[in-house]
């Protein structure tokens, strides 16, 4: 669960020797202010430059992964932000699968104003964790004004690169199955997904916070896809899983595919 996989995050820093990198010798970011978009939003981005060989976690970190934890609540003007996450990068470390990014991020971040005809300052403190042979527990608290426009160029590569929606991709259906399990729900999809090529690693997600979802097993079966993953809640017993509230992406090596829902077949 999160708490197991934090609790070895901070152990693996406790246990690093005195002369060991620190935050800063890994780490730097940003936030770029981008620009306002025909919809009144302002699209605006978190970019981070890791050192080489360094990564961190995607918003769906996998079992051992630490996902991105982000305050705004220091922000003026701010009604709301939707992240826009481009397609992670699968890791596979002795077995232990992970999903994040090597070497650099752009997340794109659009932001909606309270009053349109106000200026935005965006804050934000982000947590987060960086790895390579060793983890580290990071934190960094940033400002940008959006009144003036800023970076294009890798805000637009990134948007470029966010998972496809269902329909684009050609998924033609999704049907769920949910079987009760000593500690919670076993949730299997079919889809019917045209094959992405080469490795596709399917990655369950739940609008239920605190939900511990397993590394999913998936397999071929003609044009369909079938994936399975097993979901324990806090209480360790099964629940009531609201089946709109899944996202279940497809990652391959050079294209993403999301899909909002899970209904019964």
């Amino acid at each position: 669960m999160m708490i197991r996989a934090l609790l070895a995050l901070l152990s693996l820093a406790a246990a690093l020797p005195a002369q060991a990198m620190t935050q800063d010798d890994v780490l730097s970011a940003q936030l770029l202010s981008g620009w306002q978009t025909g919809s009144g939003t302002h699209m605006a981005a978190l970019e981070l430059a890791l050192a080489p060989g360094w990564k961190t976690y995607w918003r769906a970190p996998g079992e051992s992964g630490i996902p991105p934890s982000f305050d705004f609540s220091a922000s003026t003007n701010l009604k709301s932000v939707r992240f826009h996450w481009p397609r992670p990068a699968v890791f596979d470390l002795n077995g232990m699968q992970t999903l994040g990014y090597h070497d650099h991020l752009v997340l794109p971040i659009e932001v909606t104003p309270l009053d349109a005809s106000m200026p935005v300052t965006l804050r934000t403190t982000v947590d987060l964790g960086v790895c390579k042979d060793i983890c580290l527990p990071a934190s960094v608290t940033l400002d940008v004004d959006l009144s003036q426009q800023g970076e294009t160029a890798a805000i637009k590569a990134a948007l470029a690169d966010v998972p496809m929606q269902a329909t684009a991709a050609g998924v033609t259906g999704i049907g769920c199955t949910i079987d009760p399990i000593a500690d919670g729900l076993r949730l299997t999809a079919d889809i019917a997904l045209p094959d992405q090529g080469g490795t596709e690693v399917v990655v369950f997600e739940t609008a239920t916070s605190g939900v511990w979802v397993s590394q999913a097993t998936s397999a071929r079966n003609g044009a369909n896809l079938v994936a399975t993953s097993d979901l324990v809640p806090p209480q360790g017993a099964p629940f009531a899983l609201d089946r709109s509230g899944v996202t279940v992406t497809v990652v391959a090596e050079n294209s993403a595919v999301e899909i909002k829902g899970c209904p019964a077949p």
